[in-house]
C-alpha cells in the first residue's frame, strides 16, 4: 500500500487529471454507478467531532475518516486531521493512504473549478476570495493552476487577516497580484470580478446581494443548515447549481434559509447535460461536498501511483 504525507498527496492530485475525473464522478453519481451514503457525524466531546464518508465504485473505493477540533491550534495541532483509504472494490486490498485535508483541499477546489467551467460565461481572469483559510489558499492555487488567473482579492473579517493571507500565499505564489480588501469595501471590489468566492463558516451572508450578472457567486465554505454565505436576494434571482442536490438539501444553510425552490435547483451532471443559456445572468455555484469527490481523488491517486 501507498503511504503518503501532505506534500506527496498533493502531488498526485493535478488540477489537470482532478477536474475531469470530478465530472466523470458527478456523472456517475447521477446514474447510480456511485454509490454513497450522507455522511456520518459523531460527537467526540469537547466539542470535536469524527466524520466517515465512503463511496463506492466498481473500480476503486474509498473512506475518507476526518476528525475536526476547532480549538486545536491553541495546542499547537491542526483543527482538521485524518486519512483518505483507498482499495480495490472486488477485493477490499488497500491500495493507497492519502492525507485527509489534503485530498479535501483539493477536490474541494477542483469541484469549484468544474463548477466554473460549466457556468462561467468567460474564461475568469480576476476572482475575489472571500475567507484566508486553507480553502482560500487551495482555491487561489487552484484558479490560478487550471485558468491562469493572477488578480485576486481577499477579504477576511479583519484588514490585518487579509494583509497576513496575501504575504504568506505570496512567499509560495510570488507571481499572483494579491490585494487585501476590508469588508466595507467589498461590495465594490465585487464590481468588476469574474468570480466571488465565499470560504468562511460564516452564519449570516457574506457575498454581496447585488453582483453584476456576468459575475459567477460561488458558496464553498457553508455546510451546515445554520450556516450561510450566500444572501436570500441573490438566489431568488438567479438560477443555482449544487454540487450534490440530495446533501444540499440536508446541508447548503444558504439554500434552506432563503427557502429557495428545489424543483429549480440543479446539480453538476444536470448542467453539464443541459448548458444554461448564454444571455441569462451567471448561475450561482453552491457546493457541501461529498464523498464521491473523494473517490475521483482516490482514481487520480492510484492512476499516478500505478
Amino acid at each position: 500500500m501507498h503511504i503518503l504525507d501532505a506534500e506527496q498527496t498533493a502531488r498526485v492530485l493535478p488540477y489537470h487529471r482532478l477536474v475531469p475525473a470530478i465530472a466523470e464522478a458527478a456523472r456517475q453519481v447521477s446514474s447510480g454507478e456511485i454509490k454513497a451514503p450522507e455522511r456520518m457525524v459523531v460527537g467526540m466531546g469537547g466539542g470535536g467531532v469524527l466524520l466517515c464518508m465512503p463511496a463506492i465504485a466498481q473500480d476503486a473505493s474509498v473512506t475518507k475518516l476526518i476528525t475536526v477540533h476547532g480549538d486545536n491550534p491553541s495546542r499547537a495541532l491542526p483543527a482538521i486531521q485524518g486519512e483518505v483509504i483507498v482499495f480495490d472494490t472486488a477485493t477490499g486490498r488497500r491500495l493507497a493512504l492519502l492525507d485527509g485535508p489534503t485530498v479535501t483541499a483539493r477536490r474541494t477546489a477542483a469541484v469549484t473549478l468544474r463548477g466554473i467551467e460549466l457556468l462561467a460565461p468567460a474564461k475568469p481572469a480576476t476572482a475575489v476570495l472571500i475567507g484566508a483559510g486553507v480553502q482560500a489558499a487551495a482555491h487561489a492555487d487552484a484558479l490560478n493552476t487550471y485558468f491562469g488567473i493572477t488578480q485576486f482579492r481577499i477579504v477576511s473579517r479583519s484588514i490585518d487577516n487579509a494583509r497576513k493571507f496575501c504575504a504568506e500565499l505570496s512567499v509560495r505564489l510570488p507571481h499572483l497580484s494579491l490585494r487585501a480588501i476590508a469588508v466595507e469595501e467589498l461590495g465594490d471590489a465585487c464590481q468588476d470580478a469574474d468570480l466571488v468566492i465565499a470560504l468562511t463558516t460564516s452564519t449570516s451572508p457574506v457575498v454581496p446581494a447585488q453582483l453584476p450578472a456576468r459575475t459567477m457567486a460561488i458558496g464553498v465554505g457553508a455546510f451546515k443548515p445554520e450556516m450561510a454565505e450566500l444572501p436570500a436576494e441573490l438566489l431568488h434571482t438567479r438560477a443555482i447549481v449544487v454540487d450534490h442536490l440530495a446533501g444540499a438539501k440536508h446541508e447548503a444553510g444558504d439554500l434552506l434559509q432563503a427557502q429557495v425552490e428545489w424543483e429549480k435547483v440543479s446539480d453538476l451532471a444536470s448542467a453539464a447535460s443541459h448548458p444554461q443559456a448564454s444571455s441569462a445572468p451567471t448561475p450561482v455555484l453552491k457546493t457541501v461536498g461529498h464523498a464521491a469527490w473523494d473517490l475521483a481523488a482516490g482514481r487520480v491517486a492510484l492512476s499516478l501511483l500505478t
